[in-house]
């Protein structure tokens, strides 16, 4: 007789005490002989970490034994252990071929040739996405490993996904469908040993944070560079989700929170999404997680990790992020952060409880989700906010936190924090956000991407922002942005050179040629293409050095030459000499030979009037 994982969990703890005796007997065999195999109980950096606290909640009964014909490797290996890549696919490969209702999908290849894969769960048995948009129910894109070593949600998942199948969960899918990356961070998940992620508390061995191209994911998705995130763009373009979770694991401080979870504010561009998020998600997800004895919270950033009385940061985030992203391009997007001093058997479970949880809230609130996104898509704003000040909140934080003491190091010659393991509340902590308007500009009708710049083409049509081209010359009425005073980052920051330079904007008569791509602004993603192509937007293309070479003078005149055409224009221009004469006033100037020519090279008729100006022109 086969026993499902429902029948076998009332078993499992059982098992799992057999296991961890068995454990003992093994250190002691190998004590002796030195040659078996051992299930390792501790973690290799258990001795550095601050004090361990047990949990024990109800969500432990989602367990299956680990002798269960569909115990996953996670349940298997005492809780501990995360499978390899290959492990993972042959797992959920024997899963899939029990059932219709799961297919597995490659959105594309990563670097190093490992394909990508995303479980498509459905009702339906869809294994394409025009088949699953027709059955009109939400899909939630669930990611996990987009830091490859922060990877409970890959072992949550499987045991969900098993659950679905073989433990009576299968109405899950009755009102949403579930759209799974397992390994987000392919080859990185294989660079896999147990020291990595020395903050974390399990698995046993970890993946590493960034790709083999040593990029990090989740700063990628505004500037696309690497391929995994160009395939994900590509996914969320086609399979057409309206949720997407991305699942991390944190660093930083102590505290009593497991899951914590967050997504942008109500000042982003996506307002009404917000208020779905706050007021109807949050409330049942958190429910749902304190029933099973989970603590959830709200994302964690201390303003000093040193003082917790300092406060607390409320995160407003850029485009580089997912949900910041998510955000920009009007996808409601979940940031779940899991505690990393957490053992990584309570972040697996706090895990699956927040995705099934998700699957059951989606099912109910789908047609209150499915319209916030319409308004968020189409309410296109006459002015957008690109940069955000710090500011006090109003209302401030009672935070779960634990005890901690400051002590002198003699290592480092300064004080350390001793987290003492104790749970502690600190009530009312100042809560400080960016949610007041910095820079705002007003929505244009239109921008247009001279035909030359490839890059910044490309990168637009990866994320699926609308462009028509020019068939024939267009001449038209424009503004154009003129930079000055341009500062490059001092450091290669994600393989690139960032900038940022003064702005001032130019109406000018031009002649726009065959190949020029219009990108419209009333569009579902308009909100998006305005903060990829504002040079004032942190995350812009702009900042991120795709435009770096019109900082690039080329072309040169000679001392010999400037020097009479200086005396040809001051003798044509009384003005000029006018203006000549005031810039003298300047002493700094007026000792500078090479700036003085300078000044009458750039007031020449043979200056390049294409320096330091922005290529991408705006149609108020």
């Amino acid at each position: 007789m086969r026993l499902t994982p429902i029948q076998t969990r009332n078993v499992a703890l059982t098992g799992l005490i057999a296991l961890a005796t068995s454990a003992t007997s093994l250190c002691t065999v190998a004590a002796e002989h030195d040659t078996t195999p051992q299930l390792a109980t501790t973690y290799v950096n258990d001795a550095i970490l601050p004090p361990n606290i047990e949990w024990h909640g109800k969500s432990e009964s989602l367990l299956a034994a680990p002798d269960s014909e569909w115990a996953t490797p996670f349940e298997k290996n005492g809780l501990k252990t995360s499978p390899s890549y290959d492990e993972t696919f042959a797992w959920l490969d024997k899963l899939i071929a029990q059932s219709d209702m799961l297919k597995k999908v490659s959105i594309g290849k990563s670097p190093q040739g490992r394909d990508i894969w995303m479980i498509v769960a459905s009702k339906e048995g869809a294994e394409d996405a025009v088949t699953l948009l027709k059955n009109s129910k939400p899909s939630v894109l669930v990611q996990a490993g987009i830091h490859s070593g922060e990877i409970d949600g890959k072992d949550a998942g499987m045991m969900l996904l098993r659950d679905i199948i073989f433990g009576g969960k299968a109405s899950l899918l009755d009102h949403a469908n579930l759209l799974f990356v397992p390994i987000f961070s392919v080859d990185a998940h294989e660079r896999s040993t147990e020291y990595n992620r020395v903050n974390q508390r399990g698995p046993l061995n970890m993946g590493w944070r960034t790709t083999a191209n040593n990029l990090n994911l989740n700063r990628d998705y505004a500037k696309a560079d690497t391929l995994e995130m160009q395939h994900m763009l590509r996914a969320i373009n086609i399979w057409q989700p309206e949720l997407y979770i991305d699942i991390h694991v944190t660093d930083g401080i102590d505290y009593q929170y497991d899951v914590t979870f967050g997504y942008n504010l109500a000042q982003g561009q996506s307002p009404a999404s917000y208020k779905w998020l706050e007021h109807s998600y949050r409330p049942a997800i958190e429910a749902a997680l304190v029933n099973e004895g989970h603590t959830p919270g709200p994302l964690v950033f201390a303003l000093d990790n040193t003082d917790i009385t300092k406060g607390m940061s409320l995160w407003n985030a850029s485009p580089r992020f997912s949900n910041g992203y998510g955000d920009a391009r009007h996808l409601p997007t979940i940031l779940i952060e899991n505690h990393s001093l957490k053992p990584f058997k309570q972040r697996v479970l706090g895990t699956y409880v927040m995705l099934e949880a998700t699957l059951k809230t989606i099912g109910k609130e789908s047609t209150k989700l499915k319209t916030a996104i319409q308004q968020d898509k189409y309410r296109y704003s006459p002015r957008l906010t690109l940069t955000w000040k710090q500011e006090q909140q109003k209302q401030g934080w009672d935070f779960k936190g634990i005890g901690y003491s400051m002590e002198q190091s003699a290592i480092s010659g300064s004080e350390i924090v001793r987290w003492n393991g104790e749970p502690k509340l600190y009530e009312n902590l100042p809560v400080i956000g960016g949610t007041k308007a910095d820079i705002k500009v007003n929505r244009p009708t239109a921008y247009f991407v001279p035909p030359q710049w490839t890059d910044v083409i490309e990168r637009l049509s990866i994320h699926g922002i609308r462009m028509t081209t020019l068939t024939k010359p267009s001449k038209q009425k424009l503004q154009q942005y003129q930079f000055a005073g341009a500062k490059f980052g001092t450091a290669d920051y994600e393989g690139h050179q960032r900038v940022e330079a003064k702005v001032s904007s130019n109406n000018i008569t031009t002649t726009l040629p065959v190949g020029t791509v219009r990108i419209d602004t009333e569009q579902p993603l308009g909100d998006l293409a305005i903060l990829l192509l504002e040079p004032q937007s942190p995350d812009s293309l702009f900042q991120w050095g795709f435009f770096n070479p019109i900082f690039t003078r080329t072309e040169y005149i000679e001392n010999y030459a400037v020097e009479p055409l200086a005396a040809k224009m001051l003798k044509q221009d009384p003005a000029l000499q006018a203006e000549f004469n005031e810039a003298l006033k300047d002493s700094e100037f007026a000792a500078d030979p090479k700036a003085r020519l300078r000044w009458f090279y750039e007031r020449s008729p043979y200056y390049d009037n294409e320096y330091q100006k922005y290529p991408v022109l705006r149609s108020n």
